[in-house]
């Protein structure tokens, strides 16, 4: 089965490493046009280099704060200019922050959510109404395993990450009707940068390699997923092969999460 994007825009936040780029490769592939959007401008720039060789869809890479509601207004606005309008949004940003619960501050817990939460919020309201008037959309949020089993010393992600699916379903709801498909996708253990710098913490002397073989053992598969196995099922679900699955919280983990 063939999977294509052709003539769709797609807008990606984080989307300059790991699992954005990924997605935003995959979706260029496709036939899709990509904007990536994240804060640094030399990250982003060697993103778009490796990106557009993927195939015949434009990228384009906007630098911005999405924690800021203006930042969000322009990048989204940026990328309308560019395209035309917006098919698709991924709401991908953040990274995973967490501790014991008394030692989180309020700075902290309102970072996480400006940038994990609001951003999501901010995109899907500057993106639902072309969505609607076209009668065709495609919205994923990215969290993790922790949205449905939040453990022990979880927070904040977890909490934000709950947040997001609680989001998506609202979302779902509301706009099936105007064909627009609102979903999440969970994630495990996959490779990524976030992985790389635990890596880099270890004291053990292993590669890089070998320590994602010790990683991998503690996993039902026996290995870490790749944000390329990630991005094929953003791919499908963004397609017109993804028609009637909306309000989906999929876990993307190797069959790590015991919550369906």
């Amino acid at each position: 089965m063939e999977v294509r994007m052709d003539g769709r825009n797609a807008v990606i936040t984080g989307g300059s490493a790991g699992l954005g780029k990924a997605m935003a490769r995959e979706f260029v592939a496709s036939g899709a046009n990509v904007a990536i959007v994240a804060r640094r401008q030399d990250v982003l720039d060697q993103a778009k280099s490796e990106i557009e060789k993927a195939g015949s869809g434009k990228i384009i890479a906007i630098s911005a704060d999405i924690r800021q509601a203006d930042e969000c207004t322009r990048a989204f606005n940026e990328a309308v200019q560019a395209f035309g309008q917006v098919d698709i949004l991924i709401n991908n940003a953040g990274t995973s922050r967490r501790g014991p619960f008394m030692d989180i501050t309020d700075e902290v817990w309102q970072e996480d959510f400006d940038l994990k939460v609001f951003s999501a919020i901010r995109f899907a309201r500057l993106a639902i109404p072309g969505m609607r008037e076209r009668n065709w959309g495609r919205i994923i949020n990215v969290l993790n395993s922790g949205a449905k089993t939040p453990p022990a010393e979880g927070a904040p992600t977890a909490v934000s990450r709950a947040a997001g699916m609680a989001i998506m379903k609202v979302l779902a709801n509301e706009n099936a009707k105007y064909n627009v498909m609102v979903n999440s996708l969970h994630v495990g253990k996959i490779r990524s940068e976030q992985w790389e710098k635990r890596h880099e913490k270890d004291e053990r002397g292993l590669t890089l390699d070998q320590w994602y073989d010790e990683e991998g053992k503690s996993q039902p598969m026996g290995r870490l997923g790749t944000p390329e196995e990630f991005a094929a099922i953003a791919c499908l679900l963004c397609s017109d092969r993804g028609s009637y699955i909306t309000g989906a919280a999929i876990n993307v983990d190797g069959g790590l999460s015991n919550a369906v």
